[in-house]
């Protein structure tokens, strides 16, 4: 008896013993997953990325941008490799190249979605209403405070927030941030905020 109990004992020990090391195992792949799912870009850049060598191909022998990968490149890529979905909540949008990024995807069957401030769409340099008038759909707010969030959601699996707005001066002169992750509870909590800011502007006319 008291050996079957041994028996019982020892298997139960290493049961539990097998467990917490495949738990444990798990563990630590989960957080190297988030890992590599995981990066901060920092500006400024010292030059601005050229946006044809980095989403499709440079032709130019003398191009003035910069060909070696900086933040701004990589916000590029990001936005290039969308095949779903690309919604964007920013304060301001003056950088032309990110606005021909959001046409270029909307026209290859992406939906875009932009969500701005209402009173950056008539500043100099605006690109709302060429987004706009590339079928882009645009809504802003309807209140005296700014809509001042700076985040994207794409293919509802990647999220890039920060303090970024989509200027040039952001890019070369100011110091910004944008953290980009796939955790798929942050990225679910920003779709909901895109979403419930989307519904709530719905009233005012996309024009």
């Amino acid at each position: 008896m008291w050996r079957r109990f041994g028996i019982f004992t020892g298997v139960c020990v290493l049961s539990e013993i097998v467990f917490q090391f495949y738990k444990y195992r798990y563990n630590r792949s989960i957080t190297k997953e988030k890992e590599k799912s995981t990066e901060v870009l920092f500006f400024p850049d010292k030059k601005v990325a050229c946006i044809k060598h980095f989403t499709s191909e440079c032709e130019s022998e003398n191009c003035s941008y910069s060909h070696e990968e900086n933040s701004l490149s990589k916000l590029f890529q990001y936005l290039n490799k969308a095949v779903h979905s690309v919604d964007v909540c920013v304060f301001v949008l003056t950088c032309t190249d990110l606005a021909d990024l959001l046409i270029q995807a909307a026209e290859r069957g992406v939906r875009v979605r932009v969500i701005t401030d209402s009173e950056q769409v008539d500043i100099p340099g605006s690109q709302i209403w060429k987004l706009r008038s590339r079928g882009v759909a645009v809504r802003t707010d309807d209140s005296s405070f700014f809509m001042h969030h700076k985040f994207v959601v794409i293919d509802n699996k990647k999220l890039l927030n920060g303090s970024f707005n989509w200027t040039r001066q952001a890019i070369t002169g100011n110091q910004e941030n944008l953290l980009v992750t796939s955790d798929p509870r942050l990225v679910h909590l920003y779709k909901e905020q895109f979403s419930l800011l989307w519904g709530k502007y719905k009233a005012k006319k996309d024009q």
